[in-house]
């Protein structure tokens, strides 16, 4: 993604999606801003290294995190880069699927120093307050690392557990919602109102109108708050004798594990 954000390809295709309010203007600029040589489907995927008028670019300085998760069979997989959050409920118990990562982090740390940046307030260099994002070039520009190894770095981390009978629902959601909540606060939250409304809109709904401030007046509830819930409404078959175990066993690429805990209300 950060490297299509710098090359012509990736211009033209952020150019008529993200023109929402002017389909025509998008698709005119998409236009003006192809690379040379006709159908971007039959150019090879070299984002970063396509001519033309905006071929010096260096990308776009503010970002975003992103959390995915996919199930292949009975496995949850997720990947995170950022501060959202994926926890899955399992017989009502909350376990975070993912890490958040901000500055203060040791590893996030450690880093952020090591490319040249620093921390100030848990801010990296000041001013953002996480340490793994797509885009927010400004803190990518270390042309002697890899894109790993920069200050703030899109690389996620990747985590999976084996679903089992006891798993109740996915929770994804930016750090807004769990500003205002903590994960055990909310999966109890979202329990009680899965008795009384079956729709999982609007269960969502109210998990945003319970976290969203009244007012701007004392800050908390007053960030961007999106939200993704899975329930599982069918038993998932397990092959593990653990299934019916309390604690969650991950699978992680990272080298420090994840911890088996819960947040209490």
């Amino acid at each position: 993604m950060d490297e299509m954000m710098k090359g012509q390809r990736g211009w033209r295709e952020l150019a008529v999606l993200g023109d929402k309010i002017n389909k025509f203007t998008g698709m005119i600029e998409g236009l003006i801003w192809s690379p040379r040589g006709g159908d971007s489907n039959d150019q090879p995927n070299d984002w970063a290294f396509e001519e033309g008028p905006h071929s010096d670019f260096a990308g776009p300085t503010s970002g975003s995190t992103a959390c995915v998760a996919i199930i292949r069979n009975n496995h949850l997989i997720v990947a995170n880069a950022g501060d959202s959050r994926c926890v899955i409920s399992r017989k009502g118990q909350a376990y975070n699927l993912s890490r958040d990562h901000k500055p203060d982090l040791e590893a996030e740390k450690e880093r952020i120093l090591k490319a040249g940046g620093f921390i100030h307030a848990g801010r990296v260099n000041g001013s953002l307050n996480l340490a793994r994002a797509i885009g927010d070039m400004e803190f990518k520009q270390n042309k002697f690392l890899s894109a790993e190894k920069q200050i703030v770095t899109a690389n996620p981390d990747i985590n999976s557990v084996e679903l089992c009978d006891d798993d109740d629902f996915v929770v994804l959601a930016c750090d807004g919602i769990w500003d205002c909540m903590s994960s055990q606060q909310l999966v109890d939250f979202i329990h009680e109102q899965l008795h009384s409304e079956s729709k999982i809109s609007a269960v969502c709904e109210r998990v945003l109108e319970r976290c969203l401030a009244p007012s701007t007046a004392g800050g908390e509830g007053c960030d961007n708050m999106t939200m993704i819930i899975v329930q599982f409404k069918k038993p998932i078959q397990s092959t593990s004798s653990t299934s019916s175990q309390q604690s969650l066993e991950f699978k992680s690429d990272d080298s420090s594990p994840l911890p088996e805990e819960s947040e209490s209300k």
